[in-house]
């Protein structure tokens, strides 16, 4: 919500001094989120005048358009001869009262207006745009005409109010009395102890059979209906510009003058109204549900299928509104003539200010994605005893800027009800916020937000219209501790229980996190949603597990709307994004839930709100939810070694990919089994299958390796992007964490290097294992140092495996037999299960 600050004063005497800053300061100590201060026209310096367009030449001999103008500026030039302009906007006239910046004016951005010559003509100031003044959308993206009756010469600066200070307000969703000025002015009030001039206070006539009839057939879902009706409107009349630069400041657009009064009126109270062209309204007003399938063409010109929930206004030819979001098309305000047909603006109006129900028009507004200003209002709480007042104040407006009548006849449908009242024992918000207030100050904070309050030990507390988010002892609790001020409540530092720190998964999750960051990877966390296109992106069966999800009924973006079952979707859209904004050495890392549905899909129970839930309830609940276990996963690609003095660098390959699984599980304390594999969006070459043993049993638990170059290309990544993702519960249960002190031998090592000729395909993992197996409890380390292929040496389809293995006993210095037993143990294994031959 915008706020100007001149707007605001109209309602609160703030002294003189105080600035948009201070009112912000005041504003956040009591609770409301003021997040910027725009100060509109603090770069701008004059001369800037109102001028008369006497003469225009058209420049033809140029590519563009190009007019040569001369201005009456009055005498702000300091003698009173035209001004010569060059100008290229061409929605302007001779005779047009237009905004004239002269020499020596600095306009927002610091743009200097200066004498000079161009397209060979002298130009001695400028003919301004709203786009230049920082003024906001007025809808001509032209020169800014101003109304005949302006005085030449006149101070642009004043009469376009260019110089103020505008508050922007993030209002949460139970504070819809703040998306008003009516609302941000009661609260700079209580702020700084000033009273309040209420804009609702207004003299009201009772309503009486004369009013425009209305039938209200959904009681629920419209609980007032208020109509007023105003003829003979002058259809030349246009907005004032005051009106106009007030719709700008806090956001909208100026149309036409019902249309601006009616949206003027919403930002003031708070009330969201509609104008209907009386003489295309047929019968009486109705509300009620649409009926399934029936169809509506809304103001911005869609036609809509409505659905049986949505709440309309009808007449007697079907919907004409789609109520509490946007009007229809087939009563729409005509401001001017049209055509030669005769056709003219309209003259007699229809004004609605109803009150609707907030949750069915949050639904209506996200079925038909019509996010509109009235449906923001509707959907967060609306006062609705204002109606009666906006409803009024629509109604002046029109009579005084477009010279109608207001008819004697005045329509209120009223559903019944009573005002919301709660009992709140005196000290409460003392025992909420740890200090004591005193019931004086209670009673007189909830009177200050418009309560009315009886009782002494026991408070009676009667909520205001304008505040439906107050609804129990918390919420006026809440309200007397954010106006004392938060600031005001003491810092205590809580002591928790020995024993009540991380549990042991919190724990291994921020290992996995630290071991990876220090890896040189970089923690992006994204949206678990993702779209099911996805899938076939990255090359999943169609009888893949990972192809079962689950679907939000309500999703935030109809193209994503299923639950992540695998992490890398979000990662690798992160590290496209990166790469394409030039971040070309990119290495991420995610840990978070994934989604699986159960083969038995439940209902989930309600759980009490009473009581704590007992452990069968919450169960049954758990039960109902979906499967949801922790992954671990990264992508990464361009250089993993830069390069530099030191040497050439190195780019990230699937290795990398695998040690990141082997860090996770060594922070796990699991043994990690990789071995060749192939799966969904990996390169069969270069993919490696990661399994753990869990209870005795092995379970593959996720893939490393680098990306098939059909995913990469369909994906738009980087050549030779890697990934890894694994299931990091998994790799818990198979791990034991438990500190292990390093032991540290007296005794010497042998070492004993084997170099092993197998077939090509073989896995370096599979000769490394059987050599592992082999070689017995003497072994005390193995790695693999170098893979040699050479046909002419090997033969054909051969390579040469070199391993270094280290022996070791407990007990005594190993001798040279023992070693070489050993090794010739490790040796002969590793023939007889893979076909290694020793070379040489």
């Amino acid at each position: 919500m915008r706020v100007p600050l001149s707007w605001l004063r109209e309602y609160v005497d703030l002294p003189a001094t105080e600035t948009g800053r201070d009112v912000q300061a005041k504003l956040i100590s009591a609770g409301l989120e003021v997040e910027t201060v725009e100060q509109l026209g603090a770069d701008l310096k004059g001369p800037l005048v109102v001028g008369q367009v006497l003469t225009i030449e058209e420049l033809t001999e140029f590519k563009k358009p190009i007019r040569f103008c001369t201005v009456d500026v009055g005498q702000a030039n300091g003698t009173g001869e035209p001004q010569e302009i060059i100008c290229g906007a061409r929605n302007f006239q001779v005779g047009d009262k237009v905004v004239v910046a002269l020499p020596g004016a600095i306009l927002p951005g610091d743009f200097q207006i200066a004498e000079r010559k161009t397209y060979g003509r002298m130009s001695r100031g400028m003919i301004c745009s709203s786009d230049e003044l920082n003024m906001g959308d007025d809808g001509t993206k032209g020169i800014i005409v101003l109304p005949p009756e302006t005085e030449v010469g006149r101070d642009a600066v004043e009469l376009l109010e260019l110089v103020d200070e505008v508050l922007d307000i993030a209002v949460t969703a139970n504070r819809g009395d703040c998306l008003s000025i009516r609302g941000v002015a009661r609260e700079t009030a209580i702020a700084y102890g000033l009273p309040l001039r209420d804009p609702a206070l207004l003299d009201v006539p009772a309503p009486n059979a004369f009013g425009y009839p209305v039938q209200v057939g959904d009681p629920i879902g419209c609980d007032r209906f208020t109509a007023r009706t105003v003829t003979g409107l002058s259809p030349e009349a246009r907005s004032p510009i005051w009106l106009q630069r007030r719709l700008q400041k806090v956001g909208m657009r100026p149309i036409s003058l019902a249309v601006d009064v009616t949206n003027y009126v919403m930002m003031e109270l708070g009330q969201p109204l509609h104008a209907y062209d009386r003489s295309l309204v047929q019968g009486t007003i109705g509300v009620r549900r649409a009926e399934q399938g029936e169809k509506i063409v809304t103001l911005d010109g869609v036609t809509r299928t409505l659905d049986a929930e949505d709440l309309v206004i009808t007449d007697e030819r079907g919907p004409i509104g789609l109520a509490g979001v946007m009007g229809g098309a087939n009563t729409e305000i005509a401001d001017h003539d049209v055509g030669e047909d005769g056709a003219h603006g309209t003259t007699d109006v229809v004004i609605e200010a109803a009150h609707f129900n907030a949750v069915s028009i949050a639904r209506t507004a996200r079925r038909h994605k019509l996010s509109s200003e009235a449906s923001r209002r509707f959907e967060r709480g609306v006062d609705p005893a204002a109606a009666a007042a906006a409803a009024q104040r629509t109604v002046d407006l029109l009579v005084i800027l477009a010279g109608g009548t207001a008819e004697a006849g005045v329509t209120e449908v009223v559903a019944p009800s009573a005002p919301r009242t709660i009992a709140i024992p005196a000290d409460h918000p003392d025992k909420v916020a740890g200090v004591t207030y005193g019931r004086e100050t209670v009673v007189r904070r909830l009177q200050e937000i418009g309560c009315d309050v009886y009782g002494q030990d026991e408070l009676i507390v009667t909520v205001p219209s304008w505040r439906p988010d107050l609804t129990d002892p918390n919420d006026l609790a809440e309200e007397v501790i954010r106006l004392e001020g938060y600031e005001n409540l003491p810092s205590t530092l809580p002591k928790p229980p020995s024993g009540r720190g991380l549990t042991h998964r919190q724990r291994l999750h921020r290992r996995v996190g630290r071991a990876l960051a220090g890896a040189g990877y970089v923690e992006a966390p994204n949206y678990p949603f993702v779209s099911e296109q996805v899938f076939d992106q990255l090359g999943l069966e169609a009888d893949d597990p990972a192809r079962r999800v689950v679907k939000l009924t309500n999703p935030l973006n109809d193209e994503e709307p299923a639950l992540r079952t695998s992490l890398l979707p979000g990662l690798l859209g992160a590290l496209r994004r990166n790469d394409g904004r030039g971040s070309h050495d990119l290495a991420l890392f995610e840990t978070g839930l994934v989604f699986h549905p159960r083969a038995e899909q439940k209902t989930a129970a309600a759980l009490p709100v009473d009581r704590r839930p007992t452990d069968e309830e919450i169960a049954e609940l758990d039960a109902a939810l979906p499967e949801q276990p922790r992954h671990v996963a990264v992508v990464l690609a361009g250089a993993r070694e830069q390069a530099g003095w030191w040497g050439k660098g190195r780019p990230a390959d699937w290795a990398d990919a695998v040690e990141a699984a082997r860090a996770v599980a060594r922070e796990a304390g699991a043994e990690l089994i990789v071995r060749k594999g192939a799966y969904g969006p990996w390169h069969p070459g270069r993919c490696a299958e990661l399994a753990v043993t869990v209870d005795g049993e092995e379970q593959v638990i996720g893939h490393a390796g680098e990306l098939h170059p059909r995913v990469v290309k369909t994906l738009g990544l980087p050549e030779r992007t890697c990934a890894m993702e694994l299931n990091l519960d998994a790799v818990e249960q198979a791990g034991d964490d438990t500190p292990q002190a390093p032991r540290i031998s007296t005794f010497p090592v042998a070492t004993q290097d084997v170099a092993l000729v197998v077939d090509k395909p073989v896995p370096a993992a599979e000769v490394e294992a059987a050599l592992r197996e082999g070689a017995g409890e003497l072994l005390e380390y193995i790695r693999l140092f170098d893979v040699y292929e050479n046909a002419e040496q090997l033969g054909d389809g051969k390579k040469s495996l070199a391993y270094a293995l280290r022996f070791r006993a407990a007990d005594r210095t190993l001798t040279v037999d023992e070693a070489s037993a050993a090794r010739d143990a490790a040796v002969a294994l590793a023939a007889e299960r893979t076909g290694a031959v020793l070379r040489g």
